[in-house]
């Protein structure tokens, strides 16, 4: 006897209802504004605009009559919000370096593609210099045409001028 409601484990569960849905949002969006958060923080404006406000609510409460003071316990408001913004700001830090590194990723794939073509290239160019290497040396080139030629013209001196001199002897030529 079978029972129909236990289920099967090679088909997919159906998906569940739930009654809070998740918020959506765009990732691309809040990748990018998380990027310019970081590399706002991480600039000397930052850290400027950062240190005169510490040093003004240090300053104001420090000096300030008792009834105008923000943070009535020793800096603990500040340090309070100094933490929240840490807190925020580690995590959209961290987002941004993921998306650098995975466009650093995508470069480094494509320049390895680059440097595989660039290779493959530069090993069919070898073939084909080894090749028209080869072709050539089969070939006669001008530069020994011309010393053949230099010899051949040579020789025809040398043939000229031994003739005149057998002319001038008196004798003939066999």
């Amino acid at each position: 006897m079978s029972d129909n409601r236990r289920p099967r484990l090679d088909t997919p569960r159906e998906a569940r209802r739930t009654l809070v849905r998740r918020p959506a949002y765009d990732a691309d969006a809040f990748g990018v504004f998380a990027e310019s958060f970081a590399r706002f923080m991480g600039t000397a404006r930052f850290l400027i605009w950062m240190t005169l406000f510490v040093l003004f609510w240090v300053s104001w409460n420090t000096l300030a009559p008792d009834d105008l003071v923000f943070d009535e316990f020793p800096f603990i408001f500040l340090t309070l919000m100094l933490s929240l913004q840490a807190s925020y700001a580690a995590p959209l830090i961290l987002l941004a370096q993921n998306r650098q590194e995975q466009r650093d990723k995508v470069v480094a794939e494509q320049d390895r593609q680059a440097n595989a073509r660039a290779h493959a290239d530069m090993e069919f160019l070898a073939r084909e210099v080894a090749s028209l290497r080869l072709s050539v040396g089969e070939v006669a080139t001008r530069d020994f045409l011309r010393s053949e030629l230099r010899g051949l013209v040579g020789d025809i001196e040398e043939l000229t001028r031994g003739r005149s001199d057998d002319d001038h002897d008196g004798r003939t030529p066999a």
